[in-house]
């Protein structure tokens, strides 16, 4: 699902993954990171895709939120997790979304 997100401007942390061949817990653990960030103040939402390689996009209204996102207590955690197990290798982005367009959505 595409999300829906205000007029520019706002913040995308993109994180782009791929996983190692040890995935135990690694489903529960993402969903659980996803009502958690929609809980956080400033989230405004995410898409999410996964083949041979994991890109999630999260939008943000900005740098603070990020910041408070990356250090919540349960993200630490998975974080870890990641880097320890599940990821084989991962990049994150943080961009500054100026403009932003769309076709074909309701209520734009």
């Amino acid at each position: 699902m595409i999300a829906k997100t205000p007029k520019p401007p706002y913040y995308a942390v993109i994180f782009t993954n791929t996983l190692s061949n040890i995935t135990h817990g690694y489903q529960e653990t993402a969903q659980l990171m996803e009502k958690l960030a929609k809980e956080q103040e400033g989230y405004l939402g995410h898409e999410s895709a996964r083949d041979s390689l994991g890109i999630t996009v999260s939008y943000w209204s900005d740098l603070e939120a990020i910041k408070r996102w990356k250090n919540q207590s349960q993200h630490l955690i998975a974080q870890k997790l990641g880097k320890d197990t599940w990821y084989q290798s991962f990049k994150t982005r943080i961009c500054l979304v100026e403009r932003d367009y769309d076709f074909g959505l309701e209520n734009s």
